[in-house]
């Protein structure tokens, strides 16, 4: 057996409770520099899992510039890689500037010690919805990063000051790129999308979310071959543009009741495997 495998046999048969405890924590996620080995490999699901054998985006590209890279999460799926090179590409291609891109996940994903409850599979990344022309600086230029909400500060809807077209249209791109699941935007955004371009199929895939008012959040489907990787439900037919939307402006919605106290979920035992392999 080759020595990693038997290290990842005896890292398993010693997991005691209080170990297996230690793979929901985020700190040793954070601390893991570089990536599980082998190939891309996806387990559980992007609120609770992990990912061996991921890839890092470079720190820029053809019509794309990483953000806050000094944060190490720019790794994800080969698939999300891909996403974004793609979506770069044909938003540099329809005229529009360079692309901040943002968190994707960390070297083997799992749990973040801040800024999210997602991005642990790699599947996840978000895109600033900034418009304006961007240099050409070093990453280290692009830690500190401003970009204005494009929504009002009662969330009633778009700031008309600073919303344009072409923010609907980047948002559009992304969500006719394949393999996309779902696109998080804030209710303020989707409800002049709706506005908009009520009865668009891209809509369906356009989700509201608390947050994302200057950014979106896209997040891909699992990969073929993924049999470990658990999606979430699927969005509920139609363009969204219902009453669903307008709860977002009810007070049960501006103020969520603090969950039921129960147990913590658990990470898949699997990630144990990623986690401890050197």
């Amino acid at each position: 057996m080759r020595s990693w495998r038997w290290g990842l046999v005896m890292l398993l048969a010693a997991l005691t409770p209080a170990a297996a405890e230690r793979i929901d924590q985020p700190a040793p996620w954070a601390a893991a520099k570089v990536p599980a080995p082998g190939p891309a490999r996806i387990i559980g699901g992007t609120g609770l899992g992990c990912i061996a054998g991921a890839m890092a985006l470079p720190v820029e590209g053809p019509g794309w510039q990483a953000v806050r890279v000094s944060r190490n999460r720019h790794w994800g799926h080969p698939a999300l890689v891909r996403f974004v090179e793609r979506l770069a590409a044909e938003a540099q291609g329809q005229g529009f500037p360079a692309l901040w891109i943002g968190d994707m996940g960390q070297p083997r994903g799992g749990p973040l010690p801040y800024g999210h409850a997602s991005h642990q599979t790699g599947l996840d990344v978000d895109v600033w919805l900034e418009l304006s022309p961007k240099p050409a600086v070093p990453a280290a230029a692009r830690e500190d990063i401003s970009v204005p909400s494009l929504v009002l500060p009662d969330e009633s809807g778009v700031d008309l000051r600073v919303w344009r077209p072409r923010h609907a249209a980047l948002i559009r791109l992304a969500a006719e790129q394949p393999g996309v699941d779902r696109v998080l935007v804030n209710h303020a955004i989707k409800r002049e999308l709706c506005r908009s371009d009520a009865g668009a199929a891209w809509l369906h895939r356009v989700r509201p979310w608390r947050g994302h008012d200057s950014h979106m959040h896209v997040r891909l489907r699992c990969p073929a071959g993924q049999a470990e990787c658990r999606e979430q439900a699927a969005p509920p037919a139609g363009d969204g543009c219902d009453a669903s939307l307008a709860w977002w402006l009810t007070p049960e919605a501006r103020r969520p009741a603090p969950r039921p106290p129960g147990p913590a979920p658990q990470m898949p035992a699997a990630c144990a495997g990623v986690l401890g392999t050197p």
